[in-house]
């Protein structure tokens, strides 16, 4: 995929690596593990470079680098390749080559002919991604030799020996061109593309990854040839390997694999295009399909390695912070504008930090622009203070430190920093990141963000115009001599994620009040905990005409308790290296909870505090008004959200004043606007209790002591109401087919649904879990992503999922796919022909084996991630369950025979059943 994004506000998708670039922290495997590594023998022609907090250099004779990165306390391993070329790297006329490139690099190799279904039958968790300075591919397994060894030799084959076909360029070029289209959705996405290509007048940063339409239709098989044996080779990739593995098994097979491909006699010609300083500001309007504004404002920075990049960061999160930073309180506070934000793009050469904002309709664009300029220009005059550098800091770190705690996220990430000229400036960025002082920020606000390096609004001719010098990139092994890195941070323990192993540790209590608890203790990498608690109330008669109160109720928990204001909640999990989310609606308050062994008590009772003594300010509660309207807004004219909106109608035929209803965009806006905070808060007072809660624990923590304070905790809160489980049984809906004009928008969405009456604990639900697997859920293996993206190329995104409850006998299967409006009938009509197929053929022993595999691999590669099994063991406490129920799910899974899976697909998947859902603009397609 490409990395195409709106940064600064909720809607936009930012790339994985921007979002957590700086928030990654150093992580080393033990002082053994350490010396293990440095001490064996290496095989031949590989030379050791360096080691810094845990992670070793290798370089390979052919140029090749090598990364290991050992963490035993993960039962996946990470491989990922990254190569020296993006966007940037394209000449004229082949914009989006490198991004189509990564996609052509599944279509397999003549030894690997089905790489998607090697994927799949391997459980992997896996991908590309293309941006401006590098492409990266790849895979989390669970950590077996087998795995391991698959992965390399499939990575080190694709590497030289790729189908770069033309009959493969046919169908996936179609895919790509939807993918294009699926942004043309987003008039922030596409708002951020003009920006950018007015700042850069030159550079390819001005080029958006996804690249120009002509380009990606019309590229030539032998220009995308050429630049896949240019760039992908061994001495433009660097192959790191992270997670549960033998270092010196792993390096000898990498050199065996790998090795073996020749050093190229070609030489790479280096990028020298440079953007000249702007000599004044420059601006560009959208015109757009859309039902909110946004204002978006660009300066150029340094690059990613220059040390004016940290003090830039901080500036940013000092201006876009919410709630105390300097933007949220000149335009959101002010009700100028529902939502701000920004971030800057820390990139190999000089690139831009973008702020923006988002207005409603019947707000002034033009006030809200100038707001935002002048606070963010006002930074050079009006320093930052201590406080706000700090908390700035804190913010930076705290991500830092929690992020550098999973080998797996860590073995991704440094794909940006590769990009950026060595992976070691993750440690630097984060050391030069400490140092920051406010003067180190206003000195880059007075260097950078003058109006003579902005783009935004109108041109205004200046006769003395100032301009900011970009400082060129620096010489970045000359910074890192001699560069040693920080102090370990303490590997886990190797956890088997078995159901019996789990169900072996797990620690199942009650606390005097009924609290249930599933509390399973483990040591983590920097003594992680996660945490996962929920409390139920209500019951159906008695929340009619409450949902909406409830919604807000819920949005208002962490706007402040009677103790501490929204911001002091912000600043104290901050300061105790915490991520927590709690919120509510009509049936219950959950919240999720990540930190560390030291700090879980103090989180804990911070939790407790914001669910029990909610303050419910009236200023925040406006606030949340505004932006659940802005929302709800912003969604009316999105094919997807147009279309999953109205299933949820159909499928839910309940009166308006019943719970389980759903209302319309228009009636969701009506009555956000008509609940008052008294209606807020007498929900609160009659609902809010633990008549029946749960709370599951996972990580590195003392039990007994835990137990005994969510004891305390929670003891005496009690709901005025009683609680009984809203039911939602089985209903024989009507099967009906809807289409929905959504004018200027690139982008269809189908979407078809059948009703299921079932159970997850029914005798068929092992195979109509295995059927769905095959039919769409599988990825690109599957028979609807092999039918519609990879054979026919009409979507990007396709697929199905199965929903099926546990207490009640609701269940759904829903087929789904992206196309161009123009392509809609086309998938739907391969769509049925699939479902057709497999209820008249069946489905062959091959593709039961082989999803029977991955299915079960993905089983267990969930239960490896601790947020993820902490909300399994908080649910099944719910639902009186223990881990033993997967075990005896997953035998059935192994079991199956392919009689069993085709007969499931037959029973419960009826064509005539099917209700269909169609969003886009068909009517100018039509006209075409």
């Amino acid at each position: 995929m490409t990395l195409r994004g709106n940064p600064g506000r909720t809607a936009r998708l930012l790339p994985v690596a921007l979002l957590l670039a700086a928030s990654l922290a150093a992580q080393r495997p033990t002082c053994a593990q350490d010396a293990g590594a440095q001490t064996a023998p290496l095989p031949s022609g590989v030379e050791r470079v360096t080691t810094v907090e845990g992670i070793t250099e290798y370089r390979l004779a052919n140029g090749l680098k090598v990364l290991l990165f050992p963490d035993p306390s993960k039962q996946t391993v990470t491989v990922n390749v990254t190569y020296l070329v993006g966007s940037r790297m394209e000449g004229y006329g082949e914009t989006g080559m490198a991004h189509l490139l990564e996609h052509m690099l599944f279509k397999g190799t003549p030894s690997h002919p089905d790489i998607w279904k090697e994927l799949t039958a391997h459980g992997a968790n896996a991908n590309g991604t293309t941006w401006l300075d590098r492409t990266n591919y790849y895979e989390t397994v669970p950590a077996t030799d087998e795995n391991l060894d698959w992965a390399l030799r499939m990575e080190a084959d694709r590497m030289v020996n790729s189908s770069v076909s033309r009959k493969d360029l046919d169908s996936e070029m179609t895919v790509v061109r939807n993918e294009f289209e699926s942004g043309e959705n987003d008039p922030g996405s596409v708002l951020m593309e003009r920006v950018l290509s007015t700042a850069y007048l030159w550079h390819n940063y001005g080029h958006p990854t996804i690249g120009a339409r002509s380009d990606i239709e019309n590229v030539p098989i032998e220009r995308l040839q050429a630049f896949y044996r240019r760039f992908y080779q061994p001495d433009n990739a660097v192959v790191l390997v992270a997670g549960k593995f033998d270092p010196a098994r792993t390096l000898a097979l990498i050199n065996e694999t790998f090795g073996a491909i020749p050093r190229p006699e070609r030489t790479l010609q280096h990028t020298y295009t440079a953007e000249p300083t702007q000599d004044g500001e420059r601006s560009v309007t959208l015109r757009r399909v859309g039902d909110v504004q946004m204002v978006d404002v660009v300066y150029h920075i340094p690059p990613g390695s220059h040390p004016d990049f940290p003090p830039v960061d901080v500036l940013t999160q000092v201006l876009t912070d919410t709630p105390s930073g300097r933007l949220y309180k000149a335009l959101v506070t002010t009700k100028l504008a529902t939502d701000v934000g920004g971030f800057a793009f820390q990139l190999r050469e000089p690139g831009i930090v973008l702020f923006s904002a988002t207005v409603p309709k019947g707000k002034s664009l033009d006030a809200a622009r100038q707001a935002l300029i002048k606070t963010v220009q006002a930074t050079a005059t009006t320093p930052p203070t201590v406080a706000e550098v700090q908390r700035a800091k804190s913010q930076l770190l705290k991500n830092i430190d929690l992020r550098l705690n999973s080998s797996e996220t860590v073995g991704l990430e440094l794909s940006e920093w590769i990009a950026m000229g060595d992976w070691r400036l993750l440690f630097l960025n984060r050391d030069r990141l400490q140092k920051v002082t406010p003067a180190d920020v206003q000195r880059v606000a007075k260097a950078y963000l003058k109006p003579s390096n902005r783009t935004v609004g109108l041109y205004i001719p200046t006769a003395s115009p100032v301009r900011a010098e970009i400082p060129k990139t620096p010489d970045v092994q000359a910074v890192l001599k001699g560069y040693k890195g920080s102090a370990t941070v303490a590997a886990g323990e190797a956890f088997d994620p078995s159901p019996a192993n789990i169900l072996a540790r797990t620690k199942r209590e009650a606390t005097p009040a009924g609290l249930r608890l599933a509390l399973l203790p483990k040591k983590t990498r920097g003594a992680m905990v996660r945490a996962r608690l929920a409390f139920h109330f209500g019951n159906q008669a008695d929340l009619r005409d409450r949902d909406t109160a409830a919604s807000l109720a819920g949005g208002m928990l962490m706007r402040g308790t009677t103790r501490h204001t929204r911001q002091q909640i912000q600043d104290e999990l901050d300061r105790l290296k915490a991520r927590v989310q709690v919120g509510g609606d009509a049936t219950g308050a959950t919240a999720s909870i990540e930190t560390t062994a030291s700090n879980l008590p103090a989180v804990l009772r911070l939790v407790a505090e914001i669910l029990r003594q909610p303050a419910f300010p009236q200023a925040e509660l406006d606030e949340l008004k505004r932006q659940t309207i802005a929302s709800i807004q912003e969604q009316k004219s999105d094919p997807q959200s147009i279309a999953f909106l109205e299933f949820g109608r159909h499928f839910h035929p309940y009166p308006k004043s019943d719970p389980r209803y759903v209302p319309t965009p228009e009636e969701q806006i009506a009555r956000v606007k008509g609940t008052t905070l008294a209606d807020v808060r007498k929900f609160y007072q009659q609902f809010y209790g633990a008549p029946r809660g749960e709370a599951a624990v996972v990580g590195d923590f003392d039990a007994a002591q835990i137990t005994k304070l969510m004891a305390g905790l929670f003891s005496g809160w009690k709901s005025a109401h009683p609680y009984a489980r809203i039911e939602s049984p089985y209903v024989a809906i009507p099967p009906e087919s809807k289409t929905f004009e959504t004018p200027d928008k690139a982008n269809a969405v189908f979407v078809a649904a059948t009703p299921i009456q079932m159970r997850d604990t029914d005798a068929n639900y092992p195979a109509l879990l295995v059927a769905n697997y095959i039919l769409g859920e599988g990825g690109l293996s599957s028979r609807l992503g092999a039918r519609i993206r990879q054979k026919e190329g009409l979507s990007y995104g396709v697929g199905s999922f199965l929903q099926v409850p546990s207490l009640d006998d609701k269940a759904a299967l829903v087929v789904y796919a992206i196309s161009a409006p123009q392509n809609t009938a086309r998938v739907e009509a391969a769509a049925r022909e699939e479902i057709a197929r497999a209820r008249e053929q069946g489905f062959t022993a091959e593709e039961v084996k082989r999803a029977t595999a991955g299915l079960l691999q993905e089983r267990e590669l969930s239960r490896a991630q601790d947020a993820a099994l902490a909300g399994k063991l908080a649910s099944y406490r719910f639902l009186g369950r223990t881990v033993a129920w997967d075990a005896d799910l997953e035998e059935k899974i192994r079991s199956l025979t392919p009689e069993q899976v085709s007969a499931a697909m037959r029973r419960y998947v009826d064509l005539a059943r099917f209700t269909v859902v169609k969003a886009g603009d068909f009517a100018k397609a039509a006209a075409r």
